[in-house]
């Protein structure tokens, strides 16, 4: 019977690859899977289970195996793929069937024999192909997921050229135009994800972006495609209970190195130990002074060493004043207020300040001098 029906084996492919095209939606894309492939498929597979069952023996599962590899490749769900392996060996089995009714000699105990025989290599051979399936979207993962951290490292770096970015975008499933913003959050543990979950929280925020995980941070390229995203964006990280540096905007994937650097710094000058976001934006004077030390500490010197040279408890004071009347935007009567202190007071210190320093607080530029030296200071101290 088998030695018959193998030489039925392409009328009989045929009609396989038409029945599974027929009821398995994913077969139906002529595109995704040629019919002529599907029939060869089908013909190969059918030859191995009639080789077996006539030469019984140890089974060999390669078709099988090369279907599922093949299926992962094209991209069928396992499911689908897995059904038209039944519908196959479905066919197959009534083929058997009505030709075992034009042999008399072929009794229904013999019959009952060679279905159960049937129908153990249907699910050995059905394991071959999804083992294989499962091996080869594994592999198409890993290799999918080392292209996407390859690209998103090439953006990061400054290496990929102009005429590239757009394909870059493109397998990042990024905008080709920003807005951008880069993200850097600060991970506890090397391999430890700060962010987990916010990369599917943004897609459900409709924000795409693209990360990469380093042994002390995680980087995320995220799109801001309307006035209300950045916003989104925030309120998302906020959520994440991890110490997150946000850059500006930007418009170009060009600007993502340098943008990765103010996020950082933007980190870098995150209060505490807590979580939280840091936005360089929100404070973008502080962060120009912590980009460039060698230049504040200079600026340093020739702005408020004279303050730092007197002793401790008047050095303290002078400095705390300045802090609180920067942070007041200027009012001696609101510093004097966190100082708890009189208005006066807080004015003889800004001229005692004023008076050693040589330069004038009314004056705006002098002003920016002596603010940028305090963060530089303070930083010094922290």
């Amino acid at each position: 019977m088998a030695a018959a029906l193998r030489s039925r084996l392409p009328e009989l492919a045929g009609r396989m690859a038409l029945r599974i095209r027929s009821e398995v939606d994913a077969y139906q894309d002529e595109s995704l899977i040629p019919l002529d492939s599907l029939r060869r498929s089908c013909h190969a597979n059918a030859d191995f289970v009639l080789s077996h069952l006539r030469r019984k023996g140890s089974p060999d599962a390669e078709a099988a195996r090369e279907t599922g590899r093949a299926r992962a490749e094209q991209g069928v769900p396992l499911a689908d793929t897995l059904r038209a392996y039944r519908i196959g060996s479905e066919l197959l089995w009534t083929e058997i069937v009505a030709e075992a009714r034009t042999r008399p000699e072929v009794s229904d105990d013999l019959l009952v024999s060679e279905s159960a025989d049937f129908w153990a290599l249907f699910g050995l051979y059905a394991e071959a192909v999804a083992l294989a399936y499962r091996e080869t979207a594994a592999e198409l993962t890993s290799r999918g997921q080392a292209r996407r951290y390859a690209l998103v490292e090439a953006l990061f770096t400054g290496v990929i050229t102009d005429h590239t970015l757009w394909e870059a975008a493109r397998e990042l499933g990024l905008p080709e135009q920003g807005p951008y913003a880069v993200a850097v959050a600060e991970a506890g543990a090397p391999g430890e994800e700060p962010l987990a979950g916010v990369e599917a929280a943004l897609r459900r925020a409709e924000l795409p972006s693209a990360w990469r995980l380093l042994p002390d941070q995680q980087l995320a390229l995220v799109a801001l495609p309307s006035a209300a995203a950045e916003g989104a964006c925030l309120r998302v990280l906020r959520r994440s209970r991890a110490r997150v540096g946000f850059s500006p905007c930007f418009s170009s994937l060009q600007g993502a190195p340098q943008n990765l650097r103010f996020a950082r710094l933007a980190l870098s000058r995150l209060p505490g130990t807590g979580p939280g976001v840091a936005r360089f934006d929100d404070d973008p004077l502080a962060m120009v002074v912590a980009a460039a030390p060698a230049e504040a500490a200079r600026l340093v010197e020739v702005t408020l060493r004279p303050v730092l040279d007197l002793p401790a408890a008047e050095r303290s004071r002078l400095l705390s004043t300045l802090e609180h009347w920067f942070a007041s935007g200027g009012s001696a009567n609101a510093a004097a207020r966190g100082l708890f202190v009189h208005p006066n007071t807080v004015r003889y210190r800004l001229r005692r300040v004023e008076e050693l320093t040589g330069r004038s607080l009314s004056d705006p530029r002098a002003t920016t001098d002596i603010g940028a030296a305090l963060l530089a200071v303070r930083d010094r101290a922290g």
